[in-house]
């Protein structure tokens, strides 16, 4: 796949920047993708209490590639969590394209999360019943508007799973799901993508394949992705890596080799008492 994927996305670069820009321009330009402020999230109360996040201060741009690392315990699942609208924050405020949604009730959040986020996770999360196309388009389905289907046998052709519509996913590969669920997450154009630990299913060359698949998304298609990873080498290929320990940003490098990330992981104290 990789050669003719990636080439297919870089191929959208200009129109893919205008629909990226049409579409910012509804959401308040001016914003940044992700906006937290104080956020806190402990879970229990008293001596029992577990501190998951203790004041998260940031603001990722649009069009940014982003990782998020850290030791176990150190609030990556947390962070990524009430950073998408999954978990409220116990204190502070997160916006999303210029949206305030700390105070949304559920249903609204539910709208939110369908139209102007997409979501990437280990475990594919392809619903089974369905076509390869028909997963692509779930996201539009579910916000209830009209299924797009040039888009969605546009991006499956831009990651390289062009004629694969029809298909179950339980005929590809876990690296073509994978790609699949890539398509799917950028089919509504949204704010930004969460991935949470992307590749912790894939070998490493099909890992490398998707990982490229979302640094194109961002630099030919103006998306905005936001990774949860443990890999280094997954690290390696965003704009900037944040490094979590204790509940709090201790770190960030600009992009940076596999090897300069690995090295800043190991000064890094592991938390057990964060999520």
């Amino acid at each position: 796949m990789g050669l003719r994927g990636l080439r297919g996305l870089r191929g959208l670069r200009r129109r893919g920047r205008t629909d990226a820009n049409t579409a910012a321009g509804e959401r308040h330009t001016t914003a940044a993708a992700v906006e937290l402020r104080g956020v806190r999230r402990s879970y229990g109360r008293g001596a029992c209490a577990v501190h998951a996040l203790r004041g998260i201060d940031l603001s990722l741009p649009r069009g940014s590639f982003t990782a998020v690392m850290g030791p176990s315990g150190s609030g990556k699942s947390t962070f990524l969590q009430c950073a998408a609208g999954l978990d409220l924050p116990t204190e502070g405020s997160v916006r999303l394209g210029g949206t305030e949604i700390t105070g949304m009730d559920e249903n609204a959040l539910t709208r939110l999360r369908r139209s102007r986020l997409g979501f990437v996770f280990q475990a594919f999360n392809l619903l089974p019943s369905l076509t390869v196309e028909q997963n692509v388009l779930l996201p539009m389905r579910l916000a209830g508007g009209r299924q797009d289907r040039a888009r969605a046998a546009d991006l499956l052709a831009r990651v390289g799973l062009e004629g694969t519509g029809n298909r179950r996913p339980a005929e590809l590969s876990g690296g073509q799901q994978q790609r699949v669920a890539v398509a799917r997450a950028l089919v509504t154009r949204p704010d930004v993508v969460f991935a949470d630990e992307p590749t912790g299913a894939l070998d490493t060359t099909t890992a490398a394949e998707v990982l490229g698949l979302l640094r194109e998304a961002v630099d030919a298609l103006g998306a905005t992705v936001v990774m949860v990873t443990h890999d280094p080498a997954a690290a390696a290929h965003a704009d900037q890596v944040l490094f979590l320990a204790g509940g709090l940003v201790a770190d960030r490098l600009p992009r940076s080799p596999a090897t300069t990330v690995a090295a800043r992981m190991t000064t890094l104290t592991p938390t057990p008492q964060a999520a």
